[in-house]
Parts: structure tokens; C-alpha cells; sequence
């Protein structure tokens, strides 16, 4: 204390010094040298108790926020994120300039799959470490994850440049490659990353899971067996290796490799899912829907369990508990498109068209369309009065439905809806006077003035069938294949130029093998066949369509899209099916003519329009390409030329034009586009395999 005192005057007598040397006469009263003593005195008791109290109380505070980061870690080892992440908070809570811990929290964030708030705190991480790479890599991840993929190669860039060999830039480069479509490059960056680091178990599963991906199975096989050799107590390497053996198709050692992750790693919830998925993918719905049941006894906002233990008991052939359980996921999930396909595919399958249920979740459809036709979007409001009337075929809204397509320009479609109405016994006088009004309209119309009803002349010349094949199921929603068909199938029942082969009946929609999807589509005369494949993550989905010729089996296309957010599986198979539709050539009939003029049962809403000319074959002589799309005749099969002259919504007219001296043009003849462009058949989208992303992801 005397030290303390010694250095309280020594501290009055400079500042009585400086004032003295500012050459000012300073008057100090003897009161005012007493508040001056008085303040000092204040300080000083200030410094002492910092000494004595606060000193110790910032210790303690560091050692609590230690302590907690502790546990936050122990959390995260337990793959406890949410544990994790309480505890990190009350760590930077009590230490805002934790470096480790705000890491820590950046990536239970990235691991809960709040990406953008993760962004935030790596970025805070990183300016409180900059040197550290660890941050700087977890901030890559975190931007690939965005869909940053060019800030994301910034970062990786700068990484590298500093350390040409950090594990972890690699595995993010490769990543990046993953995002941008390009899974080839990214086997080549893996490889080399494998071949530096040989036993690291990261990334011989990612190299295994992006061959798998390709495609290569065999060649994804020993990767995975040298991370079972050398990772053999690890749970996760286990259940990548039954994933890698599903989607393989090898499905007996896949659900002995989901049970050895069990094993080592109880109640671990991806491998139950998975297992429960495949227990189902090899008829064992029974055992599928007891799994399903732990799962929902653990969780039982598990809409996914739900969604899978419909699937079974709708195999099961229990129609009716599969539909309450669907409607039970549907009230956990509303915006999971393939629980909703689900029991509105088991609706339409299994009861009778009165069924009440079905007009409840008609309604459902209807609202949306609706909502759609106030925002002018008529095409997704088409969509929506679709599937709400493939429900409930004589709900009134059909009335809304035949207006749109009024509003579309297609007045005789109007009409025939109307008419419809009419015959179903569900017209009032306000409709009965729009049939009279339309009626008198169209009077003058091209098909009124040949004498055709559209509806009967109407002729899909495309005939394909459309499959998933068993094996492909998605990591997230088994069967997902063969509810993007069934998806896409219903889509081409209102396409006026493809058929669908087996809109209904036979062949059957889920295939057991490539092979048989072939046998299936030859035997039913199909032109061509198309297998949808559909990879998914939570945000994000891609459907690709293979296409194959009928006769042949050969290829001849793959189309693919990918979509991300609400209705992602609706707009992917419109996009499918969109390129679909351009990249098949362009066909038509001739159903009438008199003399030099002629009809052809197609009209505006096909894209027929005046001044196109048109190559008249005769009939029966085209053949499809044995590979490939497309459509091959002789030169001497082309018997004449049709020049469009008026083109009316489902027909157009013309003139013909004789080919050679003789007149060979009969009704019955096709058209074929002169110089038609059909669109390439390779996929011009974004490539990106989610489903892949996100296993990647998970390995982190």
C-alpha cells in the first residue's frame, strides 16, 4: 500500500509540473487542489480494485468459455449439433474474440445445413485468424454449398497457392468440379488427391461415390473396400458402402453393410433410413415398414419414414392404411411433391371415382390453380386444374380450367369442355349460353367448313413408353424413379403429339432391369422408351431421361434437368419433357382433301403456320433410326408437297403439290417439316447430380 501512495503523489506532482509549463498563471485554491486529489484518489481505487477483482474475473470468464467450447466440441464429436451449437454460443457469449469457437459454431451451422448463417461466422472466424486454412476451407465449403461456386474457387485458389498440398483445398477443388457439372474432371482431381494421401478415408469415398455416379461401380469397388480394410471400426464408411452397393444394385451386401454401420454406430438414423429403404427395395415390406415405425417412434416429423412406410404398405396391397399414412406425411411435409404424387397416384389407382378423398385433395390443386391464374401464370394453373381434374374428373372447376384455355386463344378447346360440362349434367344457363355464343363463333372455322371434329381427328404420332427401373432409387425418397415417371407420363397424356404407351395397364410403369423396360416397350409397339432417373438433395433435384429406340434398345438421347425450391419436381419433368418435344421430329397426317387442297390434323397449337411446306410420304414407308432420333424414308417414298396456307387451332389447310407426272397423294399420307431443326438431343442444362453434392457434403 505504501508503494501505491508513493506512486499516487509522484503522479499529483507531474501533473502540477505540466501545468506549469504551459506558461499560463494558474491559480490553484487550496479547494481546488482538493478536488484535483479527489479525482486521483477515485482513479486510483479504480486501478486497485481492477487489480484485485476484475483481474480474477476475467480469468474465470476465459476459463467458463473454455469450458464450454469443451463441450461444444464434445458435442460436435457426438454429432450432437444442436447441443454444439447452444454451447458455442454461450462460449462467444462470454468471449466474443474466440477464434475456435466461432469456427466451431460456423460449421455446426454448415452441418445443420444453414448455410447462409454459417457464411456469416466463418467469415467473423476468419478475421479473427486469418493465417488459419482450416477457416478458409470450411468458408469454400460453405460458398460451394451456396451455389458461390466462383467466390467458392477464389478461396480454394488462394488456399493452395499458400499450400499446394492442403488435403482439404483438394477435396474443395474437387467439390467445386462436382458443382459445376463436371464429375469427370473430379475423379481426376481425386485420384491424384488419393494417391498423395492413400489412407485418408474422406477421399477414397468421395472418389468411389462420384464413379458410382458415372456410372463405374466396379471401378468405385476397391476404393471402397481399401477404406473397409483401413477405417474398419467407422461407421460412416459403412454406410457409404451400402449406398455405393444400392446404387449398384447389389442390394443383399448393401443391407449387410447399413447393418454393420448399426452395428458400430446404434440408432444412427441415416443407416435406419437406408436400410429400411432397401429392406423395401427387395420386397421385404414388411420388414420396411417395421424400421419405418422406429424411426417415427424416434421422430415423428420423420416425413420421410412416413413416406416409405406408405410405399410399403401400398405394396403390401393395404391401399387404405397406405393412404392414411400418406395423408399423416402430408400433414408433417406439404411441399414434398412425392408424398403428395404418392397418395394422389394410390387415390386414382385404388377408389372409385366418387371417393370423397379424392375431391379433397382436388381441392387442393384447384386453390393453387387459382392462385396461379391471378398471378397470370396459365401455364403452372394449367398444370393444377390437370391434376385436380385427373382427381375429380366432374368438379366444377372445370369451368375455371376450359376459361384459361379461352383466355390461351383456343376457343374450340373452350367448347369442348363446356360441351363436356353439358353432357355430365353440370351446366347452368350461364354455360348453356356460352355454348350457344361459341358455337355460333365458330361457325366459320376450318374444321367446321371440312366437316371434322377435331377430337376425333386428333392423332399422337409419337408413341413412347415411360419407365423407371427398380435398382434407382434416391437418397432421399425411395422409388423416386418411378414417381418422376409416373409424373412425366401424366404430363404426355396432354401432349397432342406423343402418346404415352402405358398411360394405363400395361407395360407397368417400375421395371425390374433395362432389359426388361426393352422387352416391355418392343412388345408393345412403342417408338421409343424413356427410363427417368431422379437424384435428389433437400433443396435441390435433377431428372435425367435416357431415351431409347423400341425396335432396337439402342440409344438415341438423354435429356436432363435440375431444378431447385418449391415444385422442383413438377418444373423438372415439364422441362424434360419440353426438350423431349423438340428434339422429336415433327410428324402429321393428311385426313382429308379435295383436289389440289388439302387437311392435316394438325393446326396453331402445334406450331403450324402459314407458308410452311411439308414433304407428303407415302403412307407406311417411314421407319425411326435404328439409333439415335430421327426419321429415315426413301426419296422416292415422297409422293408431293403441302403448302400451309390457313391454320386454325387444331387443324390447317393447304395446297399439293404433285411430285413426277403421276398424281400419287392419298388422305392418309404423312407430313414431314421440310429442313426441321430438331433440337440436339445432349443435355444443355446444368448437369449437376445433387444427390451427389450432398453425399460429398456429409463426408466432411
Amino acid at each position: 500500500m505504501k508503494g501505491r501512495e508513493e506512486y499516487f503523489n509522484r503522479k499529483v506532482e507531474e501533473v502540477a509540473k505540466v501545468k506549469k509549463e504551459k506558461d499560463k498563471v494558474v491559480f490553484i485554491s487550496s479547494s481546488s487542489t482538493y478536488s484535483t486529489l479527489r479525482l486521483f484518489f477515485f482513479v486510483f481505487i479504480v486501478l486497485l480494485i481492477s487489480t484485485v477483482v476484475v483481474g480474477p474475473l476475467q480469468a474465470q470468464t476465459a476459463s467458463s468459455a473454455a469450458v464450454y467450447y469443451d463441450q461444444g466440441r464434445a458435442s460436435m464429436m457426438a454429432e450432437d449439433w444442436y447441443a454444439a451449437a447452444e454451447s458455442f454460443i454461450e462460449c462467444l457469449r462470454l468471449n466474443p474474440a474466440h477464434a475456435e469457437g466461432t469456427a466451431a459454431l460456423a460449421e455446426c451451422y454448415y452441418e445443420l445445413g444453414e448455410f447462409d448463417e454459417a457464411l456469416i461466422w466463418v467469415r467473423k472466424a476468419r478475421s479473427l485468424a486469418r493465417g488459419n486454412m482450416g477457416i478458409a476451407n470450411l468458408e469454400a465449403s460453405t460458398l460451394i454449398a451456396l451455389g458461390r461456386l466462383d467466390a467458392a474457387a477464389t478461396v480454394v485458389s488462394d488456399i493452395l497457392s499458400r499450400e499446394p498440398y492442403n488435403r482439404e483445398a483438394l477435396f474443395a477443388s474437387a467439390e467445386l468440379d462436382v458443382a459445376r457439372g463436371r464429375p469427370a474432371e473430379a475423379v481426376i482431381r481425386f485420384r491424384e488427391a488419393v494417391r498423395r494421401y492413400p489412407d485418408d478415408r474422406r477421399l477414397l469415398l468421395s472418389l468411389a461415390l462420384v464413379l458410382g455416379a458415372l456410372g463405374d461401380g466396379e471401378g468405385a469397388r476397391p476404393f471402397v473396400e481399401r477404406a473397409l480394410a483401413q477405417h474398419s471400426d467407422d461407421y460412416r464408411v459403412y454406410y457409404y458402402a451400402a449406398y455405393l452397393d444400392a446404387q449398384a444394385g447389389r442390394i443383399a451386401e448393401a443391407i449387410r453393410y447399413a447393418a454393420e454401420a448399426l452395428y458400430h454406430r446404434p440408432g444412427y438414423a441415416p443407416a435406419q433410413s437406408l436400410l429400411a429403404s432397401l429392406r423395401y427395395r427387395s420386397g421385404q415390406y414388411g420388414e420396411a415398414v417395421r424400421l419405418a415405425d422406429e424411426l417415427i417412434a424416434r421422430n415423428r416429423d420423420d416425413a420421410g419414414a412416413w413416406y416409405l412406410k406408405g410405399l410399403s404398405l401400398a405394396r403390401l396391397g393395404r391401399s387404405a392404411d397406405a393412404i392414411r399414412v400418406f395423408t399423416e406425411a402430408v400433414s408433417i411435409d406439404g411441399e414434398d411433391e412425392f408424398i403428395r404424387s404418392s397418395l394422389e397416384d394410390l387415390l386414382i389407382n385404388t377408389t372409385a371415382i366418387e371417393d370423397p378423398q379424392r375431391s379433397r385433395w382436388a381441392a387442393w390443386h384447384f386453390a393453387r390453380g387459382r392462385d396461379y391464374r391471378a398471378r397470370n401464370l396459365a401455364d403452372q394453373a394449367l398444370f393444377e386444374y390437370r391434376r385436380g381434374l385427373r382427381l375429380h374428373g366432374d368438379a366444377p372447376e372445370r369451368r375455371e380450367y376450359a376459361e384459361i384455355l379461352r383466355l390461351q386463344g383456343y376457343p374450340a378447346r373452350y367448347l369442348e369442355e363446356l360441351r363436356f360440362l353439358q353432357e355430365r349434367g353440370l351446366a347452368d344457363r350461364s354455360l348453356n349460353d356460352a355454348v350457344e355464343v361459341y358455337d355460333s363463333l365458330l361457325q366459320d372455322a376450318l374444321f367446321r367448313r371440312w366437316q371434322v371434329n377435331p377430337i376425333d381427328t386428333a392423332k399422337a404420332h409419337w408413341k413412347i413408353a415411360v419407365f423407371s427401373v427398380v435398382s434407382q432409387s434416391s437418397f432421399y425418397h425411395a422409388d423416386a424413379g418411378a414417381v418422376g415417371a409416373a409424373l412425366i407420363r401424366e404430363l404426355l397424356i396432354h401432349d397432342r403429339n406423343i402418346s404415352p404407351m402405358n398411360a394405363a395397364g400395361p407395360p407397368e410403369l417400375r421395371q425390374p432391369s433395362f432389359s426388361q423396360a426393352f422387352r416391355s416397350a418392343r412388345e408393345a409397339g412403342a417408338d421409343y422408351f424413356l427410363i427417368i432417373t431422379v437424384a435428389e438433395n433437400e433443396r435441390d433435384l435433377s431428372i435425367k431421361g435416357e431415351l431409347f429406340v423400341g425396335r432396337t434398345g439402342s440409344p438415341a438421347g438423354t435429356f436432363f434437368t435440375y431444378r431447385t425450391g418449391q415444385d422442383r419436381l413438377r418444373n423438372a419433368s415439364r422441362g424434360l419433357l419440353e426438350q423431349l418435344a423438340a428434339a422429336l421430329p415433327f410428324r402429321s397426317e393428311l385426313i382429308q382433301r379435295r383436289q389440289a387442297q388439302a387437311l392435316m390434323d394438325k393446326g396453331r397449337v402445334d406450331g403450324v403456320k402459314p407458308e410452311l411446306v411439308y414433304d407428303v410420304v407415302k403412307k407406311g414407308r417411314i421407319s425411326i433410326l435404328n439409333e439415335g432420333i430421327g426419321l429415315s424414308y426413301a426419296p422416292d417414298d415422297v409422293v408431293g408437297t403441302f403448302i400451309i396456307e390457313n391454320a386454325d387451332e387444331e387443324v390447317a389447310a393447304g395446297a399439293l403439290i404433285r411430285s413426277g407426272f403421276y398424281d400419287r397423294i392419298a388422305v392418309g399420307d404423312e407430313l414431314i417439316l421440310q429442313n426441321q431443326k430438331t433440337e440436339n438431343a445432349a443435355p444443355k442444362e446444368n448437369q449437376t447430380n445433387p444427390e451427389l453434392q450432398n453425399l460429398l457434403r456429409r463426408l466432411r
